[in-house]
Formats: structure tokens, sequence, C-alpha cells
């Protein structure tokens, strides 16, 4: 993108008119805030297993005391060898802010179906400490819209995101040789294609109140770019994200120079 060089004071009248956008976007992002916190609740009355470091645990076990769950649906099945890359970039930042949460009435965990052995073996590996459970043997990664059979997948029964996907039919299913990031992350994380896209990526929000556990907010997709504190300093860099096909690893993958 080709750039004027400009004046001090012409750079700081361009400045001040896009700072007008940006409290703009700061206003209507505590609107939006605001009607997440007034979305209706949906009572959870299916019992949820899950597998932590403390042993086996309920839904409700997992808030630990507080009246709030907010949660990451990490992208690491059974199948895998390692947890997606992207989702992996995302977690980076868990360790500085999941000790906050816990300091304001909300927990904070990580959860993704793969055995739990698998999960602390990795996360050893990358240096994490924030609360990471297994659902391994639970419907709770299908209920959330986070996991699909392969039925689903070929047939066209995955709803992700609000909608509703296209058939996938195996036969048609990009080969791991295929240059996209969906096989490219496949390769990465030690599986094929097919296996690695039937697991997504997600956040949800519970509250507990008068012993019953309440779902709140779910988010997929694009709707995680918040949490990806990389792509929040880089959309401030002056080139932006400046992408070209997938650019980033695992933080212990990358050349040391």
């Amino acid at each position: 993108m080709p750039h004027q060089v400009v004046s001090r004071d012409q750079w700081l009248k361009a400045r001040v008119a896009l700072l007008k956008e940006e409290k703009e976007l700061t206003r209507h992002s505590d609107t939006l805030a605001q009607q997440r916190q007034e979305l209706p609740w949906v009572r959870i009355d299916k019992q949820y297993s899950f597998e932590t470091d403390e042993g086996n645990a309920t839904l409700a076990d997992l808030f630990k005391g507080r009246s709030q769950l907010l949660m990451y649906h990490f992208m690491f099945g059974p199948d895998y060898k390692a947890g997606c890359p992207s989702c992996s970039a995302i977690a980076d930042g868990f360790n500085g802010v999941f000790v906050h949460l816990e300091n304001h009435d909300v927990a904070f965990w990580a959860v993704s179906r793969a055995p739990l052995a698998k999960l602390q073996v990795y996360k050893r590996r990358m240096g994490w400490t924030f609360p990471w459970a297994s659902s391994f043997s639970s419907d709770f990664n299908a209920d959330f819209n986070v996991w699909f059979t392969e039925e689903q997948q070929s047939e066209g029964g995955i709803e992700y995101n609000y909608e509703r996907e296209a058939p996938l039919p195996v036969a048609v299913i990009p080969s791991r040789t295929t240059p996209d990031g969906a096989t490219i992350f496949a390769t990465m994380s030690g599986t094929d294609t097919a296996t690695y896209t039937r697991e997504r990526p997600g956040l949800s929000a519970f509250v507990l109140e008068d012993g019953r556990v309440y779902h709140t907010y779910s988010a997929y997709a694009r709707g995680l770019d918040g949490l990806w504190g990389t792509y929040q300093w880089l959309d401030r860099a002056p080139k932006g994200r400046n992408e070209q096909g997938v650019w980033w690893r695992r933080h212990d993958e990358y050349e040391k120079g």
C-alpha cells in the first residue's frame, strides 16, 4: 500500500480524524457487550463428565466456587498428535489472563476431546499453566457444535457458527498435500484433513445460579478474533496482518534468530 509522507501537523489531523472512528467502534463494542449480557439463558439439564488434573468433574464442578465460567473449545481431537496450531497461538495468551479472571468471579477452562494424558504432555511442551479438561467421555463438544461425526461431514449435517455447511463427500475431501490452511494445520496436528476439520474452535459462557448451570453465550470462527492477542497487535502495526498464506507456527517451532 503506497503511503504519503507528510508533516507532523498533517499526520496529527489525520490521526485525530481516525480517533473519532476508533471511539465510535469502542462505544459500539460496549453496546455489543451489553447485548451479550442481556441474552436469554438456557438451563443445562444434561450431565457432562470431564477429566481434569484433579480428577473427574461435572460442568458445575468446573466453576470452582465461582458464579461464571468461560470456556475455550480447543481443537485437539483424540486422533491428533498435537494441538491445532491456531488454537495454540490463541492459547499462548491464556496464562496471563486466567489468573485475573479467577480473581474476578470467573472460572476459566480450555476443553478438548483428546484424552487428558495427551493434553498434559502437550501442555508441558507449550509451558502452559491454565486449566485444561478433557471431554473425551462425554457429548459436550458435539452438543456445543465444536465436534462433528464423519456422517455429518459427508451428508451436510454440520451446523457451525450458526450456519449449516455444505456436505463434503469423503471422495472429494482435500488430501494432506493440498496447499490450503486446513490441510497444512492437519499435517501439523498429525492427522488427515477430514479428521482435523471435524473439530472446531469456539468460546462458551455459563453461569451458575441457585445450583443450576445455564448456557449464556457461544462464539465461533471470526468471533474468536478478539481472543487472539497477536492479531490485536498486528492490527496496529504499520503493515497490519500482512498475510500471505499460513505464516504462524507453535511458539517452539519458529527458527531462532
